[in-house]
Formats: structure tokens, sequence, C-alpha cells
């Protein structure tokens, strides 16, 4: 495999992470990251404001309602809540943030970013662990080339 940019190998280095924007229904990219990470042994932490379980794990409303430290956060929620996120983040000791984001604008706001950098924490900004984590399926392969050619992936 190639090598990893070194944000990326940073964070996933980290073995407890929790994902924000994973749904009861299993259907949005969230619950995938979730999945990986947990297959890959991580301990993962679903994070739904109303979801009281996903996918057989006890899911919390919030960062902050998280018991424990955590490594980082992998934030795969609509744009708009970003930023609420990356504070929650902040208040709970978590330094490292992943934006989930391929094709569309994905959970990235420029707000968000800007938050993160303002309180010293290491943004990754698109792509998500799929992309990186071995295995590292054809299709996620194939879309972290295309992606880093358009500058939407960190190189």
């Amino acid at each position: 495999m190639k090598r990893v940019p070194e944000p990326i190998a940073k964070f996933l280095r980290g073995r407890r992470i929790a994902v924000a924007g994973v749904s009861r229904h299993g259907d949005v990219a969230a619950n995938s990251v979730f999945r990986k990470l947990r297959d890959c042994g991580y301990e993962v932490l679903p994070v739904n404001p109303v979801a009281e379980e996903v996918e057989g794990t006890r899911c919390f409303q919030d960062v902050a309602s998280i018991p424990g430290t955590l490594d980082g956060v992998v934030i795969a929620t609509h744009p708009d809540v970003s930023a609420s996120i990356v504070r929650q983040c902040n208040e709970c000791g978590v330094k490292r943030v992943w934006f989930h984001r391929s094709f569309g604008g994905g959970s990235v706001s420029d707000e968000a970013v800007r938050e993160c950098r303002r309180l010293g924490m290491e943004p990754i900004v698109g792509g998500c662990p799929l992309m990186f984590r071995e295995p590292v399926d054809i299709v996620h392969k194939c879309m972290r080339w295309w992606l880093q050619r358009r500058g939407r992936v960190p190189k």
C-alpha cells in the first residue's frame, strides 16, 4: 500500500473512536465507517442524538455523553452540525477529528474546519477510514486515487 498521510496514520493509531452521524437504518456512510473500524478491532462508539442503539451497540446522544477518553471522532453528519460537534470534541479533550467527504460536500463546513484550527485540533478534511484502513476494497482505493488528485482527500 502507498504511504498513508501522517495525520491519517496518527488518527488510525488511536483505538477508541466515536462516529457521529450513524443511523438506526444502517444506510449511511457513518454506519459503513462504524462497521469497518469495529471489524478492524477498534472500540467504536456511535453517536446519534435520537438513537439508543445502533447495530447492537449502545448509542450516545452526543460526544460529551461518552464516558472516558476518545482518541478521535469521525464526523459524518450534515455540515450544519459539524462545528457544534467540533466544540463538543474540544470540551472532551478530543484533538483529532475526521470530516467525512467523498464526492459531495460531506460533513465539511468552513466554520467547523476554522473552529478546529482555532482550538488547536488536528482536522482531517475529506475521505474516510475506508479509503486508508487496510484492507481497503477496490472501490475505496479507486475513490481515494481519484479524490486525492482532485485535492478532496489528504495525500
